[in-house]
């Protein structure tokens, strides 16, 4: 799996609407490979449709879950001043000259509980404010059911809240040993899905979308990937043929475009932080002790060394003005 899959399922295999046909249709013209899917680097498109239309891959774009959940942050604050609400006690905590607070999640290690709970957030804002409920029938739970349960006639009807998108998503976390910048890339290749396929997620698909994304971004990011029979001992009834469906689907949607840029991801952490502060979902804080602090300064000191070779290396190739101080200077010849 990974970047060995690139060009090698023909388009007429493609899941894709009448929709997403038409324009694979319209992006076929270009640089075709040898199976007919088009080279990903033919496929940008220009700056400002890119930086509009695709987050996911563009680190200046804005990301579609932070905007999404700006409505209902703008009408809590506007409800909570209008009704004269209290904020109630603070439960932040702030740092003074004696007590230095910081959480344990970096853009590098990001700490697990806290990442799952603002993905989850983020995948809950997505439903609750969905503009349409264009779907795909390959991830329709309906069509695809994930348990022996019988879904319900109105299953399309109700919006999953927060808690119940948390324990869906942290439950496969557990049982396959995921990491937390694993679901961070989810969430990257969730909009990207929902940016390309031009589809929404909404109460039909969210648990077959979310569990795709997983699936493709558990291969790409960690070193020992859980197989999709894995999944098949966590999901009892889901089905080993089901999955490698799901997942052909997931990537020709994506049209194997799984390479998520150091910038995006980092674009993705911290807007994701935005987001849990926003929604009061604070990190967990807690003083600076001494065997931290010199845990964090050996770092800083690892870091800084690194850099020091590097701009070492780098004087030998070039000097700079400030560094001709010292150089011997040949004597002009007047003629």
């Amino acid at each position: 799996m990974g970047n060995t899959l690139t060009c090698c399922v023909s388009p007429g295999a493609s899941p894709k609407l009448g929709r997403a046909r038409g324009a694979a249709a319209r992006g076929g013209g270009v640089g075709m490979g040898a199976g007919g899917v088009q080279h990903i680097s033919d496929r940008e498109f220009p700056d400002d449709l890119a930086l509009e239309s695709n987050p996911s891959d563009h680190p200046r774009a804005s990301t579609i879950f932070l905007s999404k959940s700006q409505t209902d942050v703008r009408e809590k604050r506007k409800s909570n001043h209008i009704n004269h609400v209290s904020p109630g006690q603070l439960t932040k905590k702030y740092s003074s000259c004696s007590t230095i607070f910081i959480d344990d999640s970096t853009v590098s290690q990001p700490n697990l509980r806290s990442t799952i709970k603002c993905v989850t957030l983020a995948i809950y804002y997505h439903i609750k404010n969905r503009d349409s409920d264009r779907s795909l029938d390959i991830f329709d739970e309906k069509s695809h059911p994930l348990t022996r349960e019988e879904v319900p006639d109105d299953y399309f009807k109700h919006d999953p809240d927060h808690k119940h998108i948390y324990r869906f998503v942290r439950t496969l976390f557990s049982a396959a040993q995921l990491t937390a910048e694993c679901a961070i890339v989810t969430l990257v290749y969730l909009e990207r899905l929902l940016t390309y396929a031009e589809i929404d997620i909404c109460p039909s698909n969210w648990k077959r979308i979310v569990l795709g994304a997983i699936l493709l971004a558990s291969k790409v990011w960690d070193d020992q990937a859980v197989w999709n029979v894995d999944y098949c001992q966590i999901l009892k009834d889901i089905t080993v043929e089901d999955m490698n469906e799901m997942e052909r689907h997931f990537l020709e949607l994506l049209q194997f475009n799984i390479n998520v840029p150091a910038s995006v991801y980092a674009k993705y952490y911290f807007d994701l932080r935005s987001l849990a502060d926003d929604n009061h979902l604070s990190f967990l804080l807690e003083p600076l002790s001494k065997e931290r602090a010199q845990k964090l300064e050996a770092i800083s000191r690892l870091c800084e060394d690194k850099y020091k070779d590097l701009s070492k290396a780098a004087m030998r190739r070039s000097f700079s003005a400030d560094n001709l101080v010292g150089i011997r200077r040949s004597n002009a010849i007047l003629s």
